[in-house]
């Protein structure tokens, strides 16, 4: 196995050892934080602990982190890739200094929104991390799969981090809203995240498959995928 082929692998390698579990967490906590609100309301003496709330918020904010920095790694290995092949920094300087600084200011709006308090700040850092995944994952390298979008890891994966981008910038929100319509969109948002990350585990299995060693690829891609054929055969 190349270096190239073992920096694939760490991409999946995070989301089945760290975030995948982290995803189980949340959900769970979700589930006691809602059955205790539920049993306080009906004045019912609840015996899930007090703290499940705040451990869900607590998780939830870990699990927008590594979802964000998952997909920057995601991304990030097919464009270094890429601009290593075109030899970018020689080619095109400054869409490759361009690139760079994208990256960084994507992770510096996260930073910040998990800091910002008003309403305008969260909205403008969440903007901008949204902005700065949507445009690496549009940069050349990276395989998106657009003639099948419906079934794609990538699209899968920028919406999955949009919608937990949303979800952290809303939840000073569900605090303050006592008509609970903050929640509900919350709940809302976070339960279609949740079938997108099982769809994210199924084509991200797939696509592990699709993707030849380094030393094969020269190989593989001499073979007619429409056919389902290669010389010799």
């Amino acid at each position: 196995m190349e270096l190239s082929d073992f920096l694939t692998l760490i991409h999946p390698a995070i989301a089945v050892i760290f975030v995948f579990p982290l995803i189980g967490n949340v959900v769970n906590l979700a589930w006691a934080a809602r059955q205790r609100r539920l049993q306080t309301k009906a004045k019912v003496k609840s015996k899930i602990p007090a703290v499940s709330g705040a451990e869900h918020k607590r998780l939830g904010d870990w699990l927008t982190g590594s979802v964000v920095g998952l997909t920057l790694i995601g991304v990030g290995h097919p464009i270094a890739e890429e601009m290593k092949k075109k030899q970018l920094w020689i080619e095109s300087p400054f869409q490759f200094v361009f690139i760079i600084l994208l990256f960084v200011a994507t992770i510096a709006s996260l930073v910040f929104l998990y800091k910002a308090k008003e309403k305008h700040w969260r909205a403008i850092f969440a903007t901008l991390t949204g902005m700065g995944i949507v445009i690496l994952g549009c940069q050349d390298g990276v395989f998106r799969r657009t003639n099948e979008w419906y079934w794609s890891h990538y699209y899968y994966g920028i919406a999955a981090s949009l919608l937990m981008v949303f979800s952290l910038a809303i939840v000073p929100e569900i605090y303050r809203d006592k008509s609970n319509k903050w929640r509900i969109i919350h709940t809302a948002v976070n339960t279609f995240a949740l079938l997108l990350f099982i769809g994210q585990g199924m084509t991200g299995v797939r696509d592990l498959l699709e993707i030849p060693l380094s030393w094969q690829k020269p190989f593989v891609f001499q073979c007619d995928f429409v056919n389902k054929t290669c010389s010799g055969q």
